[in-house]
């Protein structure tokens, strides 16, 4: 069955891909003198009608027309590629990383069609503070320049510490405080705190209605708890398979025996009833759904990159503040790391095509340039001053200390449409972030940041050794191969995903040699061979 879905998936693929060919014969269109743009729109008002879009027309003279998408991210990627493969693309793309982006294969191939404009002369020309934030951050640079020279489309370069480490456990301490425990520090500690979540009662109501441990399928629950067998890098619906590096080889950490064995203790727990199994499948509102359960406070534990992904701020009764995150637990044989994330983004979220003209797209490139400074980026991100933020002032402390405060955030209004927010963040750096003033009670919204910063402190010393992390985000593939490259990754990404699901469900018995002789099989009947020969190759060319 999953074989047959897989050559489905290829298969659309392949119409979108012929598609693409027309549409990068497609002219330019005449669009009025606007700036047709693309992007995703939340429920809290129209771009169109967002004040940050409606100041920056004025201010680089742009008259903005948008097509707009969700924020979810197979319906916002679904409609991007039927809008290229129909030839009605926009002038420019204004994307999120987390919600869909350019892949390196599509940036290469779009690039190569003549869909998307190459940006390094108006960069030079226009851009003077990106080239600078790409001086100081050489990474960044390489990270968006193809190996043909051209820069098609830019990526966000985010430092954001705590997002370092996006595989987190937080666990409710007043439930650990009621049954008389402490955190966990080893895995099989973590099954005994969940065994009493499940069977203690700990929120006192006499039902048995606690979920001990939930996630979802956006920020994969396996990362967490397979640290303590292998490294697990980060993983998620667009993410490559698990790769890791021994020596200077590129391998596939999802067929080792230590990977088997992270599982076999993953699905003990689902057997027991410890790990709720719709985290494999459930999204994040359904997450939020257990979180924020109006009958009683339910669950116990869930893997996410922090706290508010599943319970919500200012909750009425405080659950809030009851969630504390868990370091990374020792495993059986002493492994003991944390999932660790690069602040270069592979996706590209700005770029131009051959729709704009060239009037359109220096006011577009001076526009992103503006997002490369500190002004812009508290602007375009937060909000107005004197509503979301206010300037530090003398006695301030910065969220690092060592830092001179620059501005504090003021509480955000959820519903308010004056800020782009994730759509404009291509500047945070460590120093940027680091100099907010943020208030000492991590427990407040206010807070948060702080909040943050010290949980993710408790996972720093378990960071992956640079050896093992293979730098998947840092490489470009072969323009020969780009096509070839990207199909193996989903269908070997997809597959294994998929058949870990059914290994802790039960539907596959881990335990059973040749159940995990057929999934290993399968992966390389999929063509693992010549996808760990590519890879290797574009690792070769660092």
């Amino acid at each position: 069955m999953t074989h047959r879905i897989t050559r489905g998936a290829i298969a659309a693929v392949t119409v979108v891909a012929t598609g693409l060919a027309l549409a990068a014969c497609t002219p330019s269109s005449d669009d009025n003198g606007q700036l047709v743009a693309f992007g995703p729109q939340g429920e809290n008002g129209s771009l169109k009608d967002n004040l940050f879009t409606q100041e920056v027309e004025k201010k680089f003279d742009i008259d903005f027309d948008w097509q707009t998408t969700t924020y979810d991210g197979s319906v916002a990627g679904e409609k991007r590629q039927i809008s290229l493969a129909s030839g009605d693309y926009p002038d420019a793309y204004f994307l999120v990383p987390w919600v869909d982006g350019f892949s390196r294969n599509e940036i290469l191939k779009y690039g190569q069609q003549g869909v998307l404009m190459p940006l390094e002369d108006l960069i030079d020309e226009h851009a003077p503070n990106l080239k600078k934030r790409f001086e100081e951050k050489p990474d960044w640079e390489q990270s968006v320049t193809a190996p043909d020279g051209h820069i098609y489309a830019i990526t966000q370069w985010s430092e954001c510490f705590h997002c370092s480490y996006p595989s987190k456990l937080w666990m409710n301490t007043t439930w650990l405080d009621a049954l008389g425990l402490e955190q966990p520090t080893t895995t099989e500690e973590l099954r005994t705190v969940l065994r009493a979540f499940k069977d203690g009662d700990p929120n006192g109501n006499g039902a048995a209605d606690e979920v001990p441990l939930s996630g979802s399928a956006s920020e994969p629950i396996i990362n967490y708890l397979m640290n303590a067998f292998t490294y697990a890098p980060v993983g998620g619906p667009s993410s490559p398979p698990p790769l890791v590096l021994d020596g200077d080889e590129v391998v596939l950490n999802a067929t080792s025996d230590s990977w088997r064995a992270g599982l076999e203790y993953i699905t003990s727990l689902a057997q027991e009833g410890l790990l709720d199994t719709a985290a494999f499948t459930q999204n994040g509102d359904a997450l939020k759904a257990l979180g924020d359960s109006a009958d009683a406070q339910i669950l116990g534990s869930a893997v996410t990159l922090h706290p508010y992904v599943f319970v919500s701020a200012d909750s009425p009764d405080g659950r809030d503040k009851n969630y504390d995150a868990v370091a990374p637990l020792a495993g059986p044989d002493g492994t003991q790391l944390a999932t660790w994330r690069s602040p270069v983004n592979p996706v590209g979220t700005f770029a131009l095509t051959n729709k704009s003209t060239e009037e359109e797209r220096i006011e577009a490139i001076k526009l992103l340039d503006y997002l490369a400074t500190d002004e812009g980026q508290i602007r375009a991100s937060m909000g107005p001053e004197g509503e979301a933020w206010v300037p530090a002032e003398e006695g301030d402390l910065a969220l690092d200390p060592e830092l001179e405060p620059t501005f504090r955030p003021v509480t955000y209004d959820e519903t308010s449409n004056a800020a782009w927010r994730s759509m404009s963040q291509y500047w945070d750096s460590l120093e940027f972030r680091n100099a907010q003033v943020v208030p000492e009670d991590i427990y407040t919204p206010d807070g948060y940041e702080r909040r943050l910063l010290y949980a993710t402190q408790e996972y720093e010393p378990f960071a992956p050794d640079e050896s093992v992390l293979f730098p998947v985000e840092k490489l470009w593939p072969d323009l020969e191969t780009s096509a070839e490259l990207a199909e193996l990754q989903t269908n070997i990404a997809t597959y294994i995903t998929q058949a870990q699901a059914e290994f802790v469900t039960g539907q596959r018995d881990i335990a059973d040699d040749a159940a995990w002789d057929a999934y290993v099989a399968d992966i390389e009947g999929l063509g693992l061979a010549r996808y760990l020969e590519l890879l290797q190759a574009a690792y070769d060319a660092l």
